[in-house]
């Protein structure tokens, strides 16, 4: 090892070098990161740093982008380079969130310093001192079962929870179970979506056996002021969407919203269930809301199993180009996923959406035997429909999209959540805001886009998008609804 070699030229022995490097930042991790790392720590970060020193158990809630990876990243490696024989486990409710986010920026803190670039050795799940790999490292773990948090145990012992309002308590109370060395430290932190659970209660009726922190987003040096006026303006600043993504805070209940931003905020934080090397998915949907005129945004979304994603927004009102770009998308699925079925699209046909409809059926005229696949569904919002429970289609679709988030069947029994919702803010105020109430006849019925723009909300088209995608539809010659 260069250090090692440089160290031994100079008559210091690796135990000398270690013993002058804890008596100089095992107390002052601050300075470990200006002076190791090349890196200045927020006022909030220091004061969270310095937390780790004298408390235990530390717990942060805060709002987007203030840079909270950043101090995770930081404290992971200042830990893992002022104790002996240390073992952090970082974990999260997703794999995405360990590997493209906390452990990137792990990486790109190990590369802006050339004394630990020497010293570790980083791998995508691992990371370890070089030569001491299976006593002296930190991993990534995944918090999807309480047995993936179970049988660590060292002197020197750090659990790194990021989005912690995500993680199940049993989870948690595994975690928790784990930490009863000298110097076993728990740190949580992450956007607080839930107004329950182990997070939760760590800033209310448990705070005594933390040391909790709020950080508001508003207050940050890192986050976009623009991004963060606009989005008081399109939700107000007493919505929930606003409350935990900008100020930090727990959402309230509201009793007239329709679907819960917890449950939404639990969707996205969703582990993918994991596919088998060339394994087809069960079902691909597309579905587009077509713009109307203003603000208003042409989305179109696509759904793989349960997993959905926004393809492309756009403001304006090129009928021709959306349906290109939805047969160009189509074409693309079915490369990529080697998909033989068809493939339905269903297009809000409303107004100006049914311009979107019309040039999709005369692309499939002009060339039935190249997108006879493809099975297009016009598709009305606030249709009146005959059904026990929703007054119109539009209630109908936000049924089965509650239903799809739920983690609970018909009977309260748990069950997997079926629908993997992307993380984009538009989406979760959309979906989150929707007023119900119910008709003469008790029948739920969702407000309708006009009623959501007089109450001074933008029109809900990423929301809509979804659910189109999230639509049940029967193909003809198909035994069962797809």
């Amino acid at each position: 090892m260069k250090l090692s070699r440089e160290l031994r030229g100079k008559g210091i022995s690796w135990g000398t070098f270690f013993a002058q490097w804890v008596k100089k930042y095992k107390r002052d991790p601050v300075a470990f990161m200006r002076e190791v790392l090349l890196y200045e720590p927020d006022p909030w970060q220091k004061e969270v740093a310095m937390a780790f020193v004298h408390n235990k158990w530390v717990t942060v809630r805060s709002g987007q982008g203030v840079g909270k990876t950043a101090l995770q990243a930081a404290l992971l490696l200042w830990f893992l380079m002022t104790n002996p024989y240390p073992r952090i486990v970082c974990t999260a409710p997703t794999y995405a969130q360990l590997r493209d986010v906390l452990w990137a920026e792990i990486s790109k803190w190990i590369e802006n310093s050339e004394v630990l670039k020497n010293m570790l050795k980083w791998t995508k799940t691992y990371i370890y001192l070089k030569g001491m790999e299976k006593r002296w490292f930190a991993l990534a773990r995944v918090a999807v079962r309480p047995e993936n948090m179970q049988g660590f145990h060292e002197d020197n012992m750090l659990f790194l929870v990021d989005e912690a309002s995500g993680v199940r308590d049993d989870v948690m109370e595994a975690i928790l179970g784990t930490l009863t060395g000298p110097n076993n430290k728990l740190g949580m932190f992450g956007n607080p979506t839930r107004p329950n659970g182990i997070f939760y209660d760590s800033h209310h009726g448990a705070r005594g056996d933390f040391k909790a922190f709020r950080v508001n987003a508003e207050d940050s040096p890192r986050t976009s002021k623009e991004n963060i006026a606009a989005l008081a303006r399109a939700y107000g600043k007493d919505s929930n969407v606003y409350r935990v993504r900008v100020l930090g805070q727990f959402p309230t209940s509201e009793d007239d919203a329709f679907i819960s931003l917890s449950l939404i905020e639990a969707s996205i934080m969703t582990e993918p269930p994991k596919k088998k090397k060339g394994e087809q998915p069960l079902s691909i949907h597309i579905g587009c809301d077509v713009a109307r005129y203003g603000d208003d945004k042409t989305v179109i979304a696509y759904k793989i199993d349960e997993v959905l994603t926004l393809h492309k927004k756009r403001r304006g009102q090129n009928l021709m180009k959306t349906a290109d770009d939805i047969i160009e998308l189509a074409v693309q699925l079915r490369r990529e996923y080697k998909w033989e079925g068809k493939i339905p699209v269903k297009i809000d046909d409303g107004g100006l959406g049914g311009g979107v409809t019309d040039r999709l059926m005369q692309l499939k005229q002009l060339n039935p035997d190249k997108y006879d696949w493809i099975v297009v569904f016009p598709v009305n919002f606030g249709q009146r429909i005959n059904h026990k429970h929703y007054y119109d289609s539009t209630s109908f679709m936000m049924g089965i999209v509650k239903k799809l988030l739920s983690p609970h069947d018909e009977d309260g029994k748990p069950k997997t959540v079926e629908l993997i919702l992307p993380n984009d803010t538009d989406l979760v105020g959309q979906l989150s805001s929707r007023k119900y109430g119910l008709t003469d006849k008790g029948l739920i019925m969702v407000e309708s886009k006009k009623a959501m723009k007089k109450r001074g909300l933008p029109s809900p088209d990423e929301a809509d998008c979804v659910l189109l995608c999230c639509l049940p539809v029967t193909i003809k010659g198909e035994r069962r609804k797809t």
